[in-house]
């Protein structure tokens, strides 16, 4: 009875079975095995060559950084660019213009808010109107009495009020000079220039010097920097010494009144000072702003050394002018710096010196 339900079913295992295919058919079963063969091998070479591709393109890109890139004798970094690599970056050189500069002081200061002058200047020019009618009356009164025709307490009283009068305006005339300098005082017309400062057609500035710093004479003018507009810089006359020193500097101060003053300065805004003084003005020359790469919070150009190459030069961004900055020292009239395409230039140098792969020196 077992020996007959074992018969019933398959009578070998799947294996087996195949087997028995491959005895019954040899040459289906070669074909079918020369065929996978055959596809495996392709395969293989088809990953192969893919291999040996990608390793020559990778092999070959360090070889070009290292054409574009090269260190000099010093271990500055040079930048190689040929013919064509600079026409198609839009590269252009030229020789910085040379210029000279008025010696400076730099400071600190902010805009000044002119509605605490706009009241002092109220109350003056009040106090101004009531002592003028009180010496009238006194005037009148002095004349009628030496006609017999007042009593002389009428006019001890109205020379009392003119008196008294005369030393508010006196006492309101030296609290503004103390708290906004004698020139506010001395315009031609006080309360037309407060009103100028009020409705913005011109601002007060007061730039202080550094803690123990301080300027043997005034300054001419100044140019102010402001923090967000930094490469345009706003030119102001000097009104006033402070009569004060801030709290916090605890240095030299002085006033300066700019005329026509541009948009973006209410009171209050910070900016920096740039005094310029009486001496010796700086030689140097003059670098277009296009021609300035920012990295790392300095500024740099690149000065071509030679017909294919480039190296990159700190210079010191203090002293902004229209054209461009004034550079001190550094670059010379007779050097040739990029001044288009110098961005191109510094992410070649980027790039070539492993900067992108964090392999930076």
């Amino acid at each position: 009875m077992q020996k007959a339900e074992l018969n019933s079913g398959r009578p070998f295992p799947a294996r087996r079975q195949n087997q028995s295919r491959c005895f019954r058919n040899p040459l289906q079963f070669l074909k079918a095995n020369l065929a996978t063969s055959l596809t495996a091998a392709l395969l293989v070479a088809l990953s192969a060559a893919c291999s040996k591709s990608g390793g020559e393109k990778e092999a070959g890109t360090p070889g070009a950084e290292q054409s574009q890139v090269r260190r000099g004798t010093n271990g500055e970094t040079i930048v190689i660019l040929d013919a064509g690599t600079q026409k198609r970056a839009g590269l252009q050189t030229a020789v910085p213009s040379a210029a000279q500069w008025q010696p400076e002081a730099k400071g600190f200061g902010r805009v000044l808010d002119p509605a605490p002058l706009a009241a002092l200047m109220a109350d003056l020019v009040t106090a101004h109107v009531a002592m003028e009618t009180s010496q009238r009356e006194f005037d009148r009164l002095r004349t009628l009495a030496e006609q017999n025709n007042a009593s002389a307490r009428a006019l001890q009283t109205a020379e009392a009020a003119a008196r008294r009068d005369q030393l508010l305006v006196e006492s309101l005339r030296t609290k503004l000079a103390l708290g906004w300098g004698k020139a506010a005082l001395n315009r031609d017309d006080p309360p037309a220039f407060v009103k100028s400062l009020v409705n913005g057609d011109s601002s007060l500035v007061r730039i202080d010097l550094p803690a123990g710093e301080s300027l043997r004479s005034a300054p001419i003018s100044a140019r102010l920097v402001l923090l967000n507009d930094p490469e345009r810089p706003v030119t102001a006359g000097f009104f006033d010494a402070a009569t004060s020193v801030d709290p916090q500097t605890q240095g030299q101060g002085f006033l300066f009144l700019i005329k026509g003053a541009p948009p973006g300065l209410p009171p209050g805004s910070s900016l920096t000072g740039y005094l310029q003084v009486a001496g010796d003005k700086l030689s140097g020359v003059v670098v277009p702003r296009s021609a300035v790469v920012r990295h790392e919070g300095k500024g740099w150009v690149y000065l071509q050394t030679g017909e294919d190459a480039f190296v990159r030069h700190e210079i010191e961004l203090d002293h902004p002018t229209e054209a461009g900055w004034f550079v001190p020292k550094g670059v010379t009239a007779g050097d040739r710096i990029v001044v288009s395409g110098a961005q191109a230039v510094f992410s070649v140098e980027l790039n070539g010196s492993g900067y992108m792969s964090g392999a930076r020196d």
